[in-house]
């Protein structure tokens, strides 16, 4: 396994250089046996594919130098002793051939077929045979062969290349929303912690004069502590580095709804807001994060429904909360919607803290819509 993974690092980093290499090695093997030619010749010769390597050695990064060369070669082939045979020229011709397709666009491409087109046509009036139909047929797909080859792969290579800037892009996205993730409920572990101390101290105070009031310390202590050892254990399994400039604000929770449907209302997007159930106490972090997924949401139905009503749903139920935003915009029926881009890997990231599903996308009726689920009765 090394050995395949050391071959293919050495390709990947000298592959040019290897390629020029084994071309210029057979030209050299082809008229030193062959015979016929004086020695000056056989040096000429020599001289000629080592030149002629050495630009094919860069042919990567200089594609229409190669271009120039396989012209020449052609131009040259001619007016070489017949006696070389000129099979390294047609091979030199054919990997020039390529390469200008794989490693030009735009106006370069242009260029690349115009020299290509001119090493076909000299190649053609070379031809001891004569121009024919035949011929016309043949050369005509010796060198469209490469050319395509060449455009086909890359096209794959750009392709590659843009599926790779996707991933790395998403990768980072979700990197910053956990490490955001992180920070805010370091802030709620931390809250917790000074509720604790807080509730420590005073009970202690306490515990000859009023044992009651200890007890409700304590009841509060063990609460609080629950609480923040759950919020911790997420807190380990996002946090990816260590941050001394966390934020001190308190962090917004589902009490604070209506101030945010009031935002997005001013900022242009009329908004409903429904309550189903019986509200319940939240845990901090699923409290935090519910509010966070309804923003995101709202934000994405912002941006991307367009002129459209929106509606918020949350609904209590037996140990979980459900969310709902959806609208009756337009970003469905384009496949952007309410939901697109890095929105919702946020929300999709808030979730899964807390072994909850979500789902987005468009809605038969038109529109968009994310429903989200986060049980919480596990942290009770």
């Amino acid at each position: 396994m090394r050995a395949v993974t050391a071959a293919r690092d050495l390709v990947r980093r000298h592959g040019d250089v290897l390629l020029a290499a084994g071309i210029v090695a057979l030209a050299q093997v082809e008229f030193w046996t062959a015979s016929g030619l004086t020695v000056g010749q056989r040096l000429l010769l020599a001289g000629l594919s080592v030149a002629a390597g050495a630009v094919y050695a860069v042919r990567s990064r200089a594609p229409l130098a190669v271009g120039v060369a396989m012209l020449v070669l052609a131009l040259l082939e001619g007016r070489l002793p017949e006696a070389h045979g000129g099979e390294w020229i047609g091979l030199f011709v054919l990997v020039g051939v390529y390469t200008v397709a794989a490693h030009t666009s735009g106006r370069r491409a242009v260029v690349a077929a115009g020299l290509t087109v001119a090493t076909g046509v000299v190649v053609l009036v070379s031809d001891p045979g004569g121009v024919d139909p035949g011929a016309l047929f043949f050369f005509g797909f010796l060198f469209a062969t490469p050319w395509f080859a060449g455009r086909a792969i890359r096209r794959r290579r750009l392709r590659e290349a843009r599926l790779e800037q996707e991933k790395l892009a998403a990768e980072s996205a979700i990197a910053e929303e956990r490490t955001r993730i992180a920070r805010e409920l370091h802030d709620v572990v931390a809250h917790a912690i000074s509720v604790i101390v807080l509730q420590a101290r005073g009970g202690r105070k306490l515990l000859d004069e009023e044992p009651g009031e200890t007890r409700q310390a304590l009841d509060a202590i063990e609460r609080t502590a629950t609480q923040a050892l759950g919020e911790m254990r997420r807190l380990l399994g996002l946090l990816r580095e260590s941050d001394d400039e966390l934020a001190l604000a308190p962090q917004p929770t589902l009490a604070r709804l209506d101030e945010l449907v009031a935002q997005v209302r001013d900022a242009g997007l009329p908004v409903e807001l429904a309550v189903e159930g019986e509200p319940a106490e939240l845990p901090p972090g699923v409290d935090l994060s519910a509010y966070r997924i309804v923003q995101e949401a709202l934000t994405n139905a912002l941006r991307h429904a367009g002129p459209a009503t929106a509606r918020v749903t949350v609904r209590y139920g037996d140990g979980e909360l459900d969310l709902e935003v959806s609208d009756d915009g337009v970003g469905g029926a384009n496949g952007s919607g309410g939901g697109g881009g890095h929105g919702l890997t946020g929300i999709r990231e808030r979730v899964a803290v807390f072994g909850g599903d979500v789902e987005a996308g468009a809605r038969p009726e038109g529109g968009y819509a994310v429903r989200a689920r986060l049980p919480y009765a596990s942290e009770r």
